[in-house]
């Protein structure tokens, strides 16, 4: 199994100084990534990219996840390599189906039920890898030769059949955790599953045996790159105390106790415990889901931090 990685997400922009603060902050703490998501009223993914890698020296950046539905993917292209090219190639590109409703209604997008959507995905990714691998249009050609310009295309060569940069999909169910088993580099396994009877975006967190039984799946679809595929979390919270269980209770109350106390504990999506103990399961859960890249929303960033020192004294056996 490979080691540990470790990112956290962006959701707000308060400033210019105060994300360079935030994503050089991350580096200090030992992040390994910083993600920007791809939802309406939260900053645009790829000028926040750029902006924190050229704020920082090693930080990779990615999306936690592009909607494939609001995306051209000719134009997502050239968004795509223009950002690995100004990052230096440290683009990580996630993409998913989208799951938020109004976020369509609001945008004037069609919402479409999810086989489209998750056809789109797929049309996406194929159309992607193909102008990649392309290093940009054909018509485009002649014209670049005779003004001498380069074409556009993305510095990193590891995603995408090996012409673009690494690929990240995450999802829950069986037709994207296919997809992602197949085609991605980085496999996300979802921490959290749509309500039923709720309006979509309604959702609650995912139980161990959910993702015992997600990973299962995911890795028989993999066959034998499933050891070559990098395995993500998304944390959705990270609480440091003494008392667990009176912690697991206030967690489910939050979601609508729509798991028990017992089941937050277990869940990988929730860190509780002491720094100790939260670094104990990370280390446990490697063993029993082969989850090693790990995200938790910014508001955990400096939370999380001295789990992630912990975890890689454990590795290093200090």
């Amino acid at each position: 199994m490979s080691g540990f990685r470790f990112s956290f997400n962006l959701l707000g922009l308060e400033s210019h100084a105060a994300l360079i603060e935030t994503c050089r902050q991350g580096e200090r703490y030992g992040y390994d990534t910083v993600f920007a998501a791809d939802h309406l009223g939260m900053p645009a993914p790829f000028p926040s990219l750029v902006a924190a890698a050229a704020a920082t020296e090693r930080l990779r950046v990615g999306t936690l996840v592009l909607n494939a539905g609001f995306w051209n993917p000719a134009l997502l292209a050239r968004e795509v390599a223009t950002t690995d090219v100004l990052t230096d190639g440290r683009l990580e590109l996630g993409l998913g189906a989208g799951h938020m409703k109004w976020e369509f209604d609001e945008a004037g997008i069609p919402w479409e039920p999810f086989g489209a959507r998750a056809d789109r995905l797929e049309a996406t990714i194929d159309e992607l890898a193909r102008l990649f691998a392309a290093d940009g249009f054909e018509q485009q050609a002649a014209l670049r030769e005779a003004m001498g310009l380069p074409a556009l295309a993305p510095v990193q060569r590891r995603g995408f059949d090996g012409s673009g940069p690494p690929l990240l999909i995450g999802g829950t169910g069986d037709r994207i955790l296919r997809v992602a088993a197949k085609r991605a580099d980085i496999v996300g396994i979802a921490g959290t599953y749509q309500v039923k009877g709720q309006p979509p975006g309604t959702f609650r967190l995912a139980t161990a045996a959910e993702t015992d039984e997600r990973v299962r799946y995911a890795r028989e679809c993999a066959g034998e790159r499933a050891d070559e595929v990098e395995w993500q979390a998304l944390v959705q919270i990270v609480l440091e105390t003494k008392d667990r269980r009176a912690a697991a209770e206030e967690v489910s109350a939050r979601f609508g106790r729509t798991l028990s106390a017992d089941e937050i504990l277990e869940t990988p999506f929730v860190l509780i415990g002491t720094v100790d103990e939260m670094a104990e399961r990370i280390l446990r859960y490697r063993e029993r889901y082969g989850l090693t890249y790990y995200t938790v929303h910014g508001a955990y960033m400096e939370a999380f931090a001295p789990v992630i020192e912990r975890v890689r004294a454990a590795e290093a056996g200090t």
